[in-house]
């Protein structure tokens, strides 16, 4: 099974760079999706409906052209799901599940605290109330991939510029400490890990490397790897060991995010 995560920072956008093309070269089984930055019906044309693949978006309601999250999946699912029961997060469209039997593949999408002190309280808010939301999910008995941009980093090996990021938002000590505490492995920041918790699969397959799947872009970031990894696919201990191969793609540029590929037994 392959399962790709991607913020597109806009679907049409990303397609117009060949993000689609590429895509249908890939072979995936599941592609999730994060910032489509578009409404279901601006996107009916058909390549953003990929042969071979049952598509569900969930777009933001609460602004036109605003955050947005995807999933195409070549087997039809059992179930789909949009919403976790909180009405400031679910309408912003940061939320989408689908269900196969016991697995779930989730696209989430966490708010960035980048723009001001407005959105940094939002996101803290987001993470206390997703907190028993994903321990729930863990304590549940299914298998869970979830995939998305949780705009957090969680070590110094996962950002270029450790020391002067310490008070931007994506690498406070607070942000790192959440994510960390979620995580069951020795590949964070030094916070303490849970015995049973989720699991980095990048982390599995390369513990120590440095690699990154976002660069900002103000400057020449990405042609000098001035980079973050803030883009996940945190898995149930149940799946920890189907995990046989991972990828960060950086070229060909689709958007200011790379995609990120994991192969599964």
């Amino acid at each position: 099974m392959r399962i790709i995560t991607f913020n597109a920072n806009g679907i049409r956008s990303a397609a117009n760079k060949g993000f689609l093309d590429w895509l249908r070269e890939q072979r995936a089984d599941v592609v999730c999706l994060q910032e489509t930055k578009a409404q279901e019906d601006q996107l009916r044309d058909a390549r953003f409906r990929p042969d071979g693949h049952h598509c569900f978006y969930r777009d933001a309601t609460t602004k036109k052209g605003y955050s947005g999250v995807a999933i195409f999946s070549r087997r039809e699912p059992d179930e789909v799901r949009t919403e976790l029961g909180w009405a400031p997060f679910d309408a912003e469209g940061r939320y989408l599940e689908v269900r196969y039997g016991k697995l779930s593949v989730v696209s989430l999408y966490l708010p960035s605290g980048s723009s001001g002190e407005e959105r940094q309280r939002f996101k803290f808010q987001v993470m206390d109330w997703l907190k028993p939301i994903l321990d729930g999910w863990l304590a549940s008995g299914r298998d869970y991939v979830l995939c998305g941009d949780w705009n957090i980093v969680r070590s110094r090996n996962d950002i270029r510029n450790w020391t002067s990021n310490q008070k931007n938002s994506g690498c406070l000590p607070e942000e790192r400490a959440w994510l960390n505490g979620l995580i069951a492995d020795a590949c964070g920041d030094g916070t303490p890990a849970p015995k049973c918790g989720w699991l980095d699969t990048f982390r599995i397959v390369k513990p120590e490397a440095v690699e990154y799947t976002w660069w900002s872009n103000r400057g020449a970031a990405r042609a000098n790897n001035v980079g973050w990894r803030i883009d996940y696919q945190l898995v149930t201990p149940s799946l920890g060991a189907r995990v046989q191969a991972c990828a960060i793609t950086p070229a060909p540029r689709f958007s200011d995010h790379a995609p990120y590929r994991v192969d599964y037994a």
